[in-house]
């Protein structure tokens, strides 16, 4: 249990009226995540506020009305999973590193470079977005980001999204495992069984999944697989 003086203020406005909790930033996160935890050892007291700064506690009447429940630990759970909670600068920070390695694995994933048509390691990737300095917002959308970042580290590494149509045939022994596998790593624009069982298709995907699209194939049927890039747009 976090103590009164460590602890934040959540608060949810509905109503119109305030209810406000003491908590534990990190564990009422968590809850509102899914953890299973004991809403007391979010609180550092049960007991819900109108105005937790002058200590005027909600009223009673107000709660049953509103939520149904005059019960503190109740109302609570509600205040958590629908209101507003401050982030900690450590949480804050978790999740700009999450979102930074979301939109690296996206350019990883979608472009190449244009001289070798080969995904950049995200390594580079992220080297690149350090010298130009590129600020990741962990509230804004990974992909409008990403757009911000291309433009950044272009002058940079030379990067640019491609979109490949390859052909394949994949042997009757391990068709049908192969099936969900494709599937994940673009659209099938086309595809035919053939007499002995095998299945040949033409499937459209990110330039950046090329090789990675070959190992798992290669891996589940032993090097078995034929290939063949058709077009890049």
């Amino acid at each position: 249990m976090v103590s009164v003086d460590e602890s934040k203020i959540a608060k949810l406005k509905t109503h119109g009226q305030n209810f406000e909790i003491l908590i534990d930033t990190n564990k009422a996160l968590a809850f509102k995540q899914g953890a299973q935890i004991d809403v007391r050892d979010i609180l550092a007291i049960p007991t819900v506020f109108s105005d937790a700064k002058k200590g005027e506690e909600a009223s009673a009447n107000a709660m049953r009305s509103i939520f149904k429940t005059e019960d503190p630990l109740d109302v609570a759970k509600i205040i958590i999973q629908k209101g507003e909670i401050p982030l900690t600068t450590e949480y804050k920070n978790r999740l700009r590193e999450t979102k930074k390695k979301q939109i690296i694995n996206l350019i990883h994933r979608n472009a190449v470079d244009p001289k070798t048509h080969l995904p950049h390691p995200p390594a580079r990737i992220e080297a690149a977005m350090e010298e130009a300095k590129v600020r990741v917002d962990e509230f804004t959308d990974t992909n409008k980001q990403m757009q911000e970042a291309l433009k950044k580290i272009r002058p940079i590494i030379p990067i640019k999204f491609e979109v490949k149509e390859i052909a394949f045939k994949i042997p009757a022994a391990c068709a049908g495992k192969a099936n969900p596998i494709v599937k994940s790593f673009g659209k099938l624009l086309r595809d035919e069984w053939q007499r002995d069982g095998s299945w040949v298709a033409v499937i459209e995907l990110p330039g950046g999944l090329e090789e990675d699209f070959y190992g798992k194939l290669n891996a589940l049927c032993h090097g078995e697989v034929e290939t063949k890039v058709l077009k890049i747009k």
